[in-house]
């Protein structure tokens, strides 16, 4: 078998469970944002603005996320993901954790 027959094996479906597993710890993530300034009872300001940029954020992953799982459903999958999805993917993340803590702080 040549480089150019690789058989990917199980490799692209472990991969795309585990960007599924992410998007939904993601989400799980920014639904307790949500539900820590609903119980706060009253939303200042700072707290709104938190909350719409986690939005944001987690759209943003979302995206990310939704891209890698379609390319990893390709035939033949790409090796390593592009450095835009990785940069955006980390920025998204290290993104929700702050707006995480200006909403409990």
């Amino acid at each position: 078998m040549s480089a150019l027959t690789r058989d990917p094996g199980l490799q692209p479906e472990r991969t795309r469970l585990a960007w599924r597993r992410t998007t939904l710890a993601f989400t799980v993530a920014a639904v307790l944002a949500v539900r820590q300034v609903v119980r706060h009872g009253t939303v200042t300001a700072g707290d709104g603005v938190s909350f719409a940029l986690s939005a944001a954020v987690w759209l943003g992953f979302l995206a990310v996320a939704h891209r890698r799982i379609r390319a990893m459903a390709l035939g033949r999958p790409p090796g390593v993901m592009p450095f835009g999805q990785a940069v955006a993917a980390t920025a998204c993340t290290l993104a929700l954790a702050v707006f995480a803590v200006a909403i409990v702080w």
